[in-house]
Parts: structure tokens; C-alpha cells; sequence
């Protein structure tokens, strides 16, 4: 039996008070608490939220309540290391981290404290897995909480996939399959779903909070020429009230924009993976402390993740970015402190040119796919990936991708040491290797459409916010009145046009070519549907009906 409303708001109210004791939060935030009750619950618990909505408390007051340690999963050292000395101010039990800047006698010393309990909270990268000695410790340590921190790295349809996040499933099986308790900042459906197949979630709940951030005014400036779109957005970023960010593609254009905007007499600084690591943490610094020392920093996609700076007034792309999942991660960084903020696209049609380009590279044959699969069937054991990289001649980014297809249709198996091994089931390997080749076609036509959403969102004549809380599976019924298009009158309320729309949103529809999907959203007269196998597609509304291309599932 459930529980009852009056057994709820007892549980509610000893969390609130766990809450306030132990960490002194005052209140807890909306999915903030339905998050921490379903893990508590025993639910895996996928919980997508927006950065700085509080995520860490959610695995801080959880783990807190379940007998045996919380194993944290994050990617970052820099972000691994402000947990641990956030939780160390509190008294709630040991935490410490495990990464590669540690010293022989600090890993052993850690792990002995966690087999001896006397920690509750262990940060570690995904990669820490492939030491056996510490996956030995972690299995004895029996955690009871395994939470994966910016969880849409796992998916190859996320913005920020991490091929080490793969390997995390058979992790947490390897470790008796503790509660697992998934977060990430921003994931589309397809995001969330995959997720939940690649961590091998069992009954799981979603909890989906607070995508809309009201305070931030969304607009897109289209330009044809390059010199002009560099003219305007050197223009709005000396109006525009500081600090700021802004995004470039490319490590190049980074640097260019800096050194342009330090001639106007902006501190500004390029930020880049290029960059040494002292040097980026310098850059960092200077950008994050309260004087402001850097006014403006100018990055590729590299800076972000785990960077939270309440009075980011604005955030601008000079280059249109591949996904709307990560262009809104990425303007979730302006506006923290709830102040008003500005997000600016700088919008020119042929810099889709490349993001098209990229979204079709690092694809694999057929022939590619057997030699993978041959080789580790001739090998009959484990095989590092180094060593799999030299005898196939694949870069380490095609073979991954190799691995990756090979993996979903049951040809290998990725071990928690990092090794890949040929499956042990019978199979027909020709037939493997066809859909495994079918799959990437389908991953490629996934990229590719998520790229034209990003078009649609650019060359938009409606509500901006409406279009991208949609695109995350919210809906607002009336423009948001803080864009370009609703203060220039251009947003339509699609509320009076729904008795003639055919099908509801998020109803799921059937094509006879590209199987079903769900109804996303109207666009005059255009439908988008998000197709499970080919992703987005935009149809003309009247050839639809006119052919009845489109069928309602029941």
C-alpha cells in the first residue's frame, strides 16, 4: 500500500527538519524534495533540474539517510573538491575524494576509510573504475547510494558525452546495484530515456523541475556577413552590463574576440581547452571572484560545467551551438542571483554549415565495425583500448564510437576495468554488425535533426521561451513577454488555434516510414514531431492532413 497524505507530510516535515539540522538549508526547493523522497523510497531517480537549483542537496540528504556510503560521480576534480570541503563544514559524516592527483599513500589512505566506514561520501571520476584495487574497495564498502552528477555525459545525444560515462551501467551491477540517483542541469526526452537504458535504471522516477528562467530576456540578432556580426556583438557587449560571457566555436575565435574586446577597453579573457591547465584555472579565477577581475570571459564550450557565478548579466553566442540542450544549459549561467540577465544569439544561416559538418563526421563503415568485432572474437579475452586502437588503425574517437554501436547490439561488453571484450553469447555477428551500421545512421539523422531545431529556434517568429521550454517537454499556454519576438508583437497565443490543430501535444503519433513519435509543438502552419528512431521532423500541416501522413497511437 501507498502511503497515506498524512504519512507523506510526516516524511516531509523529517526531511525539512534533517534539512535545516544538517546543513542549514531554510527551505527546500520544488523536485528538491520529491527527488530526495523517491530515492528514499527506493526508487532510482533520474532528477533534471537547472544548475544552481540545488542538485547536491538532493544526494547530500539522501545519502545522509541510507545506512552505508554515497558513491558521487562527477567529471570534474575542480568541482569534486568544492563538494568535499562544502561537506566537511558540516557535521554529516566523512567525504573525501579519489582522482588521479592523489598520491599513492592519500588513495590508500582513503580507501581504507572507506572499507572501514568511516566515510559517507566518496567523489570520483568515471575513469577511477578501471583501478582494480579501488573497484575492490568500493564493492567491499557495499555503497548504498551510487549518484551520477551531470548524467546526460552517458548519452551520445546529450551535449557533452564522456565515453568513460559508458562504462558506468555494468559499474554499478558489478557493485550489487545500489539506489541510483542521476542529475543533470538539462536533457530532452531522448536524453532522459537514454540515461535511464545506459545506467540500467530500475523502476525509475523522473522528476523534471524549473527549466523556465524568467529572468532571462532571449533574443537572436541574424546577420548575412561575418565583420558585421562581429561589429554587433562587440557593440553589445560595451553596452551591455558586466560581467558576461561569451561563446565562440572555436579555440581561434576565442582568443580573437578577447584580444578585440581588450582594444575597447574591456578585461576580458579567452578560455579554452587549448589552454594549460594553470593557465585556465588562472583565467577561471580571475572571472569567478567577487572584484570581477575579468569582466567579460570569452569561451569555447569547455568552460561551464560546474561554474556558478550569481551576477552573470549576460551570456552571448557569437556562434550558433549544435543543440538546445546545450545553448540552454549554457544561458542558464547568466542571471543566478534572479536579477535580470540577457541571452543574444548572434545568428548567421552559414554558420550551420559547420555545426552540419561536424554532426556528420567521425562516422564509421561497415568494414570498420567487422574489424572491431573480428578482432576481439580472435583475441577471445580482453582487450585494452590502446591496444584494440593500434591493431584496428581507428583513432581513439572512431573506435570508441565503434565500441559504442558494437555494445547496443549485443557484439562486446565494455568491463569496469576499460576493457572490451567479444560477447560471449551466440550470435551472427554479419547481422550484429548490419544494425550496429543501422544504428549509426540513426544516431547520424538524431544529430542532424537536433541541429535544425537549432535552426527553428534561431529563425523563430514566435515565443523564444515557449520554444524551448517545449523542446524540454514544458509547455507555457501564453507568450512569455521577455523576448525579441514577444516585444515585437510577433508571438502568437496558440491557445486559440487548438481546435484546429489534428492532434494533441505530446500525443503519440505513427508515420509509416519513420515509425512513431511524440507530438512536440505547432509553428503556423508546420507540426514537429520528435520521431523515437530519426528524431525531429518539421511537416507542412496541411500536406500532412491532406495525405494522412500521420496517424494517432492508441
Amino acid at each position: 500500500m501507498g502511503k497515506t497524505k498524512t504519512e507523506e507530510r510526516k516524511t516531509g516535515r523529517e526531511l525539512r527538519r534533517v534539512a535545516r539540522e544538517a546543513f542549514g538549508y531554510e527551505s527546500l526547493r520544488p523536485g528538491q524534495e520529491a527527488a530526495i523522497q523517491a530515492v528514499l523510497q527506493g526508487h532510482d531517480t533520474l532528477a533534471v533540474m537547472p544548475t544552481g537549483w540545488g542538485k547536491s542537496a538532493i544526494y547530500q540528504l539522501a545519502g545522509l539517510q541510507i545506512p552505508g556510503p554515497t558513491l558521487v560521480i562527477s567529471p570534474m576534480i575542480a568541482l569534486q573538491r568544492d563538494q568535499v570541503a562544502s561537506l566537511e563544514e558540516q557535521d554529516v559524516g566523512g567525504a573525501a575524494l579519489l582522482n588521479s592527483t592523489l598520491k599513492a599513500a592519500a588513495r590508500r589512505e582513503t580507501l581504507a576509510n572507506l572499507r572501514e566506514g568511516d566515510l559517507e561520501f566518496l567523489f570520483l571520476a568515471p575513469e577511477q573504475f578501471n583501478n582494480p584495487e579501488a573497484l575492490e574497495s568500493l564493492q567491499a564498502a557495499k555503497p548504498s547510494l551510487f549518484v551520477v552528477d551531470e548524467a546526460h555525459c552517458i548519452s551520445e545525444w546529450g551535449h557533452d558525452f564522456r565515453p568513460d560515462y559508458l562504462k558506468l551501467g555494468t559499474i554499478i551491477e558489478k557493485l550489487g546495484h545500489p539506489r541510483v540517483l542521476a542529475l543533470t542541469a538539462t536533457a530532452a526526452p531522448p536524453v532522459r530515456d537514454e540515461i535511464i537504458e545506459r545506467l540500467g535504471m530500475h523502476n525509475p522516477k523522473v522528476v523534471v523541475q524549473g527549466f523556465d528562467r524568467p529572468n532571462i530576456w532571449l533574443g537572436v540578432e541574424r546577420y548575412e556577413e561575418e565583420i558585421g556580426k562581429k561589429k554587433a556583438l562587440l557593440e553589445r557587449v560595451l553596452e551591455a552590463p558586466k560581467p558576461g560571457i561569451v561563446y565562440a566555436s572555436t579555440r581561434k575565435r576565442a582568443e580573437a574576440m578577447a584580444e578585440a574586446l581588450r582594444e575597447q577597453g574591456v578585461k576580458a579573457v579567452a578560455y579554452h581547452a587549448g589552454m594549460k591547465v594553470s593557465e585556465r584555472e588562472q583565467v577561471q579565477t580571475a572571472f569567478m571572484n567577487a572584484e570581477d577581475e575579468a569582466e567579460v570571459i570569452v569561451a569555447t564550450t569547455a568552460f561551464g560545467m560546474g561554474i556558478d557565478k550569481p551576477n552573470v548579466r549576460f551570456v552571448f553566442h557569437y556562434d550558433i551551438s549544435d543543440a538546445l540542450d546545450a545553448y540552454y544549459q549554457e544561458i542558464g549561467r547568466a542571471g543566478r542571483n534572479g536579477e535580470e540577465a540577457q541571452a543574444i544569439l548572434f545568428y548567421r544561416p552559414t554558420d550551420l554549415g559547420l555545426r552540419r559538418f561536424f554532426a556528420g563526421s567521425g562516422q564509421i563503415d561497415l568494414d570498420q565495425l567487422e574489424r572491431v568485432a573480428q578482432i576481439l572474437k580472435v583475441h577471445g579475452e580482453p582487450v585494452n583500448p590502446l591496444d584494440l586502437a593500434e591493431e584496428t588503425g581507428l583513432s581513439q574517437s572512431r573506435l570508441t564510437t565503434a565500441i559504442s554501436r558494437l555494445e547496443e547490439v549485443g557484439a562486446l561488453e565494455t568491463l569496469p576495468s576499460g576493457e572490451v571484450v567479444a560477447s560471449d553469447q551466440t550470435i551472427d555477428l554479419s547481422k550484429a554488425i548490419e544494425e550496429a551500421v543501422q544504428a549509426q545512421e540513426e544516431h547520424q539523422q538524431f544529430s542532424q535533426s537536433r541541429i535544425e531545431m537549432m535552426k527553428g529556434y534561431a529563425e523563430l517568429h514566435d515565443c523564444r521561451r515557449r520554444y524551448l521550454l517545449n523542446y524540454f517537454g514544458e509547455e507555457i499556454g501564453q507568450p512569455c513577454g521577455f523576448c525579441d519576438n514577444c516585444d515585437k508583437g510577433h508571438s502568437r497565443d496558440e491557445l486559440t488555434q487548438a481546435q484546429h490543430r489534428p492532434f494533441l501535444l505530446n500525443s503519440r503519433v505513427a508515420h509509416k516510414s519513420w515509425g512513431e513519435g511524440l507530438v512536440m509543438r505547432y509553428e503556423g502552419d508546420k507540426i514537429v514531431v520528435l520521431f523515437d528512431k530519426i528524431g525531429y521532423k518539421t511537416l507542412a500541416l496541411a500536406f500532412v492532413t491532406e495525405n494522412s501522413l500521420l496517424k494517432p497511437v492508441t
